[in-house]
């Protein structure tokens, strides 16, 4: 079971950078998408700073981020790797089947992928990541390489704060015909 602190929050400088972009979408009318948060149980807390030092996750959450665009309902998760392998245990089973069921509705479902040592971020659509998933699962590597993914899906990082995500994601509409 994992507990607050222990790996939960790796992924804060990039969420940092998706929080600010997405509010940033939403006040030029662009997007409307939300960070979920992960329900905690707290179990021990610093009384005289009031902060939760000792936590366990209630459940297992969905992804990062849900929301639509431009009447589009998208879904992803946002996840660092400080190598050129990205290993596909950091993605979870329930995770990808609800970018699945996403995708069954005419919904879009992706990943952003920062690479920490090369900063530079990727947007990874669920049909690579599930040719990868289910590549791992017929036997093959539990991991992909940065050289597998699409290189035109790279994220514009602008201003060092905005990863303009939603010029990958009209690419990725685009390639879908």
């Amino acid at each position: 079971m994992a507990t607050w602190g222990s790996r939960g929050l790796r992924g804060s400088l990039l969420e940092e950078m998706i929080n600010y972009t997405v509010e940033d979408y939403r006040q030029k009318g662009l997007a409307l998408i939300q960070k979920i948060p992960t329900p905690i149980t707290p179990v021990e807390i610093d009384q005289e700073s009031r902060h939760i030092t000792l936590a366990y996750f209630d459940k297992q959450s969905t992804v990062d981020y849900i929301g639509a665009v431009q009447g589009i309902p998208v879904c992803f998760d946002a996840k660092e790797c400080d190598s050129d392998t990205f290993p596909l245990a950091n993605v979870h089973e329930h995770q990808i089947a609800f970018m699945g069921d996403m995708e069954k509705q005419d919904g879009i479902s992706f990943l952003i992928l920062y690479f920490t040592r090369r900063d530079e971020a990727y947007y990874l659509p669920y049909r690579d990541l599930i040719f990868f998933y289910n590549r791992m699962k017929e036997g093959g590597r539990k991991s992909f390489r940065i050289e597998e993914i699409d290189k035109t899906l790279r994220i514009a990082v602008k201003n060092g704060v905005y990863l303009h995500f939603l010029e990958t994601l009209q690419a990725d509409l685009l390639s879908r015909g």
